[in-house]
């Protein structure tokens, strides 16, 4: 088989590939970061990289993406340009963009009570008159500690390095055990430090906090995109991939495993540790993110009856995982309610409190998948809201993630300003920016109830009038100029087009139709809400006016709002340090209901009205 030299610049990393690949395939065996939204099919046209040299003749999808100017100057979409000869390829400044990933977290009081325990203890020495098995006179000396250990097992790699490790040590050992094991021996006393690890693990972003099991200091922050991104930016698409492409799970578990393992080697040089001080990690994700970090297959979550294959909490050997911490370290994943509301929303559900308020509170994780649960410790009821992945920025025409470049806030007066995020020129809009810009072209009286985009002749003569000059024509539809192409990175106008404002009324459709789907079922009105909670990057960056104005939340709970950051990081952190809280995690996954909105009996009828935009009063 031939092989073709590729380069990518800048940066000039060299790879020799075999012909009839993609440059798709190339940019991942190079090990480069880069987003494919769509998963590479050639539908959201984002993997745009210019071909220097050897570009060769453009694809149908390269002619439905791209303008004419951009395919004479070689621009081509990544996922579809076939390698059949020597290329250079320009990859564009979004390769390694710098994410705004959410790290705060709401704070509570927890009662510590860690999942291991180290216990030091002194033997003597054996004896023609003491001939007690090694493990006897370890077994005894830790009993004399504490009663509970009178029924301690031990595993047969434990017994094997005892006659070594008892000696060497002079017995006098520190023995890691939970309730009824003994997990590792180490030489002397080493009860002094012991530290665990909380993961949350996103579909776009993952992010971990390193803490003080005895304390419960945090001691150090990490974070990362999740690479999972390169296979596909929703659960859906990565579903499709790991039942579909060879191999498909085994390298999607292996791209957030490896990178998982990295933020944990990171999170112990930061805090000036090493891996071997870590003997626990606990981890929460959307039911697919669970499924897709144990090497689950999720294909059954996707199809009718949405079945995981797990939903209970569940406990590993950190070695099984291939997560390089203390060899006694074990994993701690928290329960998923159902296929699509997963072990996040219980730890949000767990951080938040809401299985013991006694108030009704309305908890919302805004994403591609949007989780939502309403209640109080009288009963929990949730569901999740197929959103989509305009929130994120994708299958937006100017849309990208919450990165350096984005335009992340929008605002209007007798002109329109916008923030970026990092400053400088945008590349183009994340998802709040969206949602504000949408929400004040709503409150201008240039979008309609039902979405419509206004043409320049019906705003004369009212206030929006002023903007007519930024209604423009695209793909045969109004669009809104939101910057022209000589202010923005790439020399492409910033628009906000029709097609955009369908995507987003999409997904806020669904949230919305979640929302009122939930208050149904528990038999209240919006008014009966006194809190509504929202977790999660998006939900944290969004403006509530803006998404009260266009009908996200109810706009009769705007001032109900309150941001509670990465709760489900709060949740990890909680079941981190206490076996107390891991359990009640447990027992909330096991008191929540579940509604399925797609057999809900008035489903079609709420969402095709929660499409519309609501009447603003002047």
């Amino acid at each position: 088989m031939k092989r073709f030299r590729v380069v990518f610049q800048p940066g000039g990393r060299e790879i020799y590939i075999p012909e009839g690949i993609t440059v798709k395939d190339a940019i991942n065996m190079a090990g480069i970061g880069f987003d494919f939204p769509c998963g590479g099919r050639g539908k959201c046209g984002k993997c745009r990289v210019r071909i220097l040299e050897g570009a060769g003749r453009p694809t149908a999808a390269d002619k439905e993406h791209l303008e004419a100017g951009e395919i004479e100057q070689g621009i081509r979409l990544a996922c579809l340009t076939i390698i059949n000869g020597d290329l250079v390829v320009e990859l564009p400044y979004e390769t390694i963009p710098e994410h705004k990933i959410l790290l705060a977290t709401e704070e509570r009081s927890v009662k510590i009570e860690p999942h291991l325990t180290k216990t030091c203890v002194e033997m003597d020495r054996p004896s023609l008159e003491d001939q007690r098995s090694d493990w006897q006179r370890l077994k005894d000396a830790l009993v004399q500690k504490n009663e509970k250990y009178k029924d301690l097992e031990v595993p047969l790699q434990i017994l094997r390095k005892l006659p070594q490790t008892l000696r060497a040590a002079k017995y006098r050992l520190t023995a890691v055990t939970d309730d009824r094991h003994v997990l590792g021996i180490e030489e002397q006393d080493t009860t002094g430090k012991m530290l665990g690890i909380a993961f949350d693990i996103g579909t776009t972003t993952m992010v971990g906090y390193l803490l003080d099991l005895y304390t419960g200091e945090e001691l150090s922050v990490v974070s990362a995109l999740n690479p999972q991104t390169r296979f596909g930016a929703d659960v859906i698409t990565r579903i499709t991939f790991a039942g579909q492409e060879e191999n498909g799970l085994e390298k999607l578990q292996s791209a957030v495993v490896e990178m998982l393992d990295r933020l944990v080697g990171e999170a112990a040089e930061k805090a000036g540790v090493t891996r071997d001080d870590i003997y626990a990690v606990t981890v929460v994700g959307n039911t697919c993110m669970h499924h897709l970090f144990l090497g689950l297959n999720p294909q059954y979550i996707a199809l009718s009856p949405y079945v995981p294959v797990v939903s209970e909490p569940l406990t590993f050997a950190a070695e099984e995982l291939h997560i390089n911490v203390n060899p006694a370290g074990r994993i701690f994943v928290l329960p998923n309610i159902a296929g699509f509301v997963g072990a996040d929303t219980v730890a949000v559900l767990l951080a938040t409190e809401m299985d013991w308020s006694d108030r009704i509170k309305l908890a919302i994780d805004i994403g591609t998948n949007g989780e939502i649960a309403l209640g109080s410790r009288d009963r929990l009821v949730s569901c999740s809201a197929a959103a989509g992945p305009a929130f994120e920025g994708a299958q937006i025409s100017s849309g990208m993630r919450g990165a350096v470049g984005a335009i992340d806030h929008v605002r209007f007066g007798d002109g329109v300003e916008y923030s970026v995020i990092g400053g400088g020129k945008p590349k183009g809009i994340c998802g709040s920016g969206l949602l504000d810009a949408v929400a004040g072209l709503i409150e201008a009286g240039i979008i309609d109830k039902r979405g419509r985009i206004l043409t320049p002749e019906q705003l004369t003569g009212t206030p929006a009038e002023r903007f007519k000059d930024r209604i423009v024509r695209h793909e045969g539809a109004n669009a809104f100029l939101l910057v022209d192409g000589s202010a923005t990175e790439h020399g492409r106008p910033i628009m906000i087009t029709q097609r955009d404002v369908r995507e987003l009324q999409l997904a806020k459709g669904a949230i919305a139709t979640g929302i009122q789907v939930l208050l149904d079922k528990y038999g209240i009105g919006v008014g009966d809400v006194t809190e509504v909670l929202l977790a999660g990057a998006f939900g944290n960056y969004l403006d509530p006016h803006s998404a009260c104005v266009i009908g996200l939340i109810p706009p009769e709970l705007e001032k109900k709002v309150k941001m509670v950051g990465n709760a489900a990081g709060t949740g990890a952190k909680l079941a981190l340090l206490s076996q107390g809280e891991f359990r009640r995690a447990a027992a909330i996954a096991g008191f929540v209901e579940y509604v399925e909105l797609g057999s809900y009996p008035d489903f079609a009828s709420i969402f095709a009205n929660s499409m519309s935009f609501p009447t603003i009063s002047k």
